[in-house]
Parts: structure tokens; sequence; C-alpha cells
């Protein structure tokens, strides 16, 4: 376990009076040009340039069995419905997210671990990386809820103190992504600009954040310009398909009312060369389930 140290030079504002826009200041692929890794350059050129990277099948068939099947195994697991590391949906009280699954779960730690995986997050960040948030989401059929628009960093920085924007997530789908149950959505080329949100952090705000966003919301008018400038892409997909995404992309997704369930693991990956400070923008730091202060590479 290492110590947080305290606050850096606050690069990116946010949770003011007001809404700011900020040119961003850091790189979106931290690696060198030409550096080895699972990425070809051209897929690394579109990442930089768009703020994702889609792969169609990034585990097989036989593993999507073994994972889903273990994600069964957590979501029926009476003892993880009590665990304050599941959200559940405000209307049914079913598991919506079940965080920390990496060290809950043996297998989808080892999913962490996999070179398929880490490979692709060492490359895009240009160091060895820790995981810094993970997590199965499940969307059933009939009325799960959607996640509203954000960029992950604006709470990553405002919440769990990530300095800079040095951080990479991976939505890998356990079912099959069809355009309408609720699929992810991000504004291609928005990870350029940060939008530092207006209205102070509540305390332990994170308790009602995860099942309903208020603070780090960006204004109609904002998501207007930004859809308007950057389109929005929809992103579909057979299970085992993976989406990796810039931690700044705006990105949300909407409610499932088709029968058709939606779960994925998902897995964020900071640099080492970017651990978590003190709180930016909130009174206290999210418990160390949602924002890790363990620091230890994947290996």
């Amino acid at each position: 376990m290492t110590t947080a140290p305290e606050r850096t030079t606050d690069l990116y504002p946010t949770r003011g009076a007001e809404e700011v826009l900020i040119e961003r200041k850091d790189p979106v692929v931290w690696s060198e040009p030409g550096a080895e890794g699972p990425i070809a350059a051209g897929d690394l050129a579109g990442f930089e340039r768009d703020g994702f990277l889609a792969i169609d099948q990034l585990i097989t068939p036989d593993e999507v069995g073994v994972y889903h099947a273990e994600l069964e195994r957590l979501m029926n697991d009476p003892a993880m419905r009590e665990d304050e590391r599941s959200i559940v949906e405000p209307r049914t009280q079913e598991i919506r997210s079940l965080f920390e699954v990496h060290r809950i779960s043996e297998l989808f730690g080892r999913l962490a671990a996999d070179p398929r995986v880490v490979g692709r997050a060492r490359q895009i960040l240009g160091s060895d990386v820790y995981v810094h948030q993970s997590r199965i989401n499940v969307k059933p059929g009939f009325g799960a809820s959607g996640f509203y628009w954000h960029s992950d960093f604006e709470t990553w920085h405002a919440e769990d103190g990530l300095p800079n924007m040095r951080t990479v997530s991976v939505s890998i789908a356990l079912t099959k992504n069809h355009d309408t149950n609720g699929g992810l959505m991000i504004m291609p080329g928005s990870h350029k600009t940060f939008l530092g949100c207006a209205g102070a952090t509540p305390k332990d705000n994170y308790k009602r954040s995860l099942q309903m966003q208020d603070a780090g919301i960006p204004s109609d008018g904002t998501l207007t310009h930004f859809a308007s400038d950057h389109g929005i892409r929809l992103f579909t997909g057979e299970a085992g398909s993976a989406t990796w995404f810039d931690c700044n992309a705006m990105h949300g997704s909407g409610d499932n009312i088709t029968p058709y369930p939606r779960s994925n693991v998902f897995i964020v990956f900071n640099s080492v060369e970017n651990t978590a400070v003190e709180p930016f923008a909130a009174p206290v730091r999210r418990p160390e389930f949602i924002g890790a202060r363990d620091f230890t590479p994947v290996k």
C-alpha cells in the first residue's frame, strides 16, 4: 500500500461556480512512436484521434462462457448483495454494478493481468499500470437504467485525485451488444477538451452518484455543442468484443427496455506515474474499492 501525496498543481479545475472548457494538456498516447505492443500503429493513431478503439473479439467464445458464468455466480451470491461493493438499481433493488471484481474473483483478476488486456493499457499509457477501478455492470432487460453523459476523468480527478489524463478503460462485452439494449455511446474527439462541471461535490457523493449522478454532470447546452462538434458513436458487437476508451471521452448509455440483457466487465488502468493524490474537488476521498490507493503494478 502506498500513501497518496498531497495535491499537485490542478491542471483541470472543476466543480466550481460555472462550467469551464479547458484544452487537454496531456498526451492521449503516452508511449514512444514505434513502441512494441499489441495495438497496430494505425489503430493507435485512431485511438489518439477519436479517443477509443473497438476490437471485434478480445476474448474467445469459450472464455466468454467462463466469465459470464462467473458473473452469474457473483450476482446470485447473497453475500455479494450485502457487500458494500454492490450497487443496486433504485427501482428493482437488483445489483447494477459490483466493484473491485479483480480482487473478489480470481477469474476476473486473471483477466485484468491477461497480456491481451494489460498489454494494450501499457502501450497506450507508456508505463506500467495498476488497476484504479474494476467492476461488472449488469443491465438486465425490461428497465435497467443507463449512465448519463460524463467524462470519467472529471470524476476521478475531482473525487479520487488523479492528477493527469493518463488513464484508460476497457469494457469487455459478456453478452451481445445490440443497438437497442443500452449500449455504450461515445462522442469521438471529445477527449481533447476537458469540461469542468459546475456545482460543489456533496460529502459521500459516491453513495448516490453510482445509482444516479448529480455532481459532475455537463449542462444540456454544452452537451449539445459537444454532440454537434463530435457526433455520437454507438458501440455494438458480439460477446467477447471490447471497447477501449480514453479517460476524458464524453460517454454514456441509455436505459435497457428490451428483453435482451447487456453485461460487461469494466477495468480501469492508471499509469504508475500518475498515482492518486488528495481529491481536487471533493471533501473526502471515495472508498478504495471505487478509487484504488494500492498502486502495485499489474504483473
